[in-house]
Formats: structure tokens, C-alpha cells, sequence
């Protein structure tokens, strides 16, 4: 025979307990309230997908992001860097196009793209920025 213990309830509880029972014992009632809550409680913890963590991770960015309306300082920063690098490398393209086609130019017009150039060139590299041009080759 099963060992026997008391439990001492609020009184509310014991008259929830003895409306919803039904033909079951308190005793029993309370044991099947328990073993079901267990086993809900093992059938809910099953393992997560990695392809869930990913979604619930892009689900929050993207609440994120509808949520924040404004650019941080860093992204504005960035972004002026990204420009000043696409126009000196628009500049150097131009450049040296020009000289491949052979045009002749005037000096001045020449001396006048390369103090641009230079002066583009000083200005990023004061911002901590490398003179050698990169390629990404696909």
C-alpha cells in the first residue's frame, strides 16, 4: 500500500477541486491533474530547427527595424565613406579611360583631374582609409 501524506489547501481550492471531480476521489483527481499537467509539459519541450531559430531571429530584426526610424551616427558615417569610395573610384575609371583611348588632352584639364584625385585621396586616407584600389572577383 502507497504511503500516505497530508496536504494543506486553501479552502477555495478544495471547492474547485470538488466541482470540477466529478465520481473521481479528491485524491485521485489531484493525482490525474498532476500527471497530466507532466506530460503536457514533456510534449510541449520538443527540440527547435535551426530553420526556426532563423526565423524567429529575422522576425525580430524585422519588427526591429519597422520599429526603429531613424540612422545611427555609425550608419551615416559609413554610408559617406561608401559614397567617397564609389566617386574615387568612378574618378580613377574616368581617368584612365580617357588616357587609354589615347584622347589628347589639354595639361590643364590632366593637372586638374590628378590635384583632384590626390586631394580625394588625402581626404580618405586621413579618415584611415587604404590608397590601393580592391576588385571582388565573383
Amino acid at each position: 500500500m502507497a504511503e500516505k501524506r497530508m496536504m494543506i489547501l486553501p479552502a477555495d481550492v478544495i471547492k474547485k477541486i470538488d466541482d470540477n471531480r466529478g465520481d473521481l476521489s479528491q485524491a485521485d483527481f489531484i493525482n490525474f491533474l498532476v500527471d497530466n499537467q507532466l506530460k503536457g509539459e514533456v510534449q510541449d519541450k520538443q527540440p527547435v530547427g535551426k530553420e526556426e531559430i532563423i526565423s524567429l531571429i529575422e522576425s525580430q530584426l524585422k519588427e526591429e527595424a519597422k520599429k526603429q526610424r531613424y540612422v545611427t551616427r555609425e550608419e551615416i558615417k559609413a554610408f559617406e565613406q561608401d559614397i567617397k569610395s564609389l566617386l574615387k573610384t568612378f574618378l580613377d575609371f574616368f581617368v584612365s579611360y580617357g588616357l587609354e583611348l589615347g584622347k589628347k588632352s589639354p595639361k590643364a584639364e590632366f593637372e586638374e583631374l590628378s590635384s583632384k584625385l590626390e586631394e580625394l585621396e588625402n581626404h580618405l586616407a586621413a579618415d584611415g582609409e587604404s590608397k590601393e584600389a580592391k576588385i571582388k572577383w565573383k
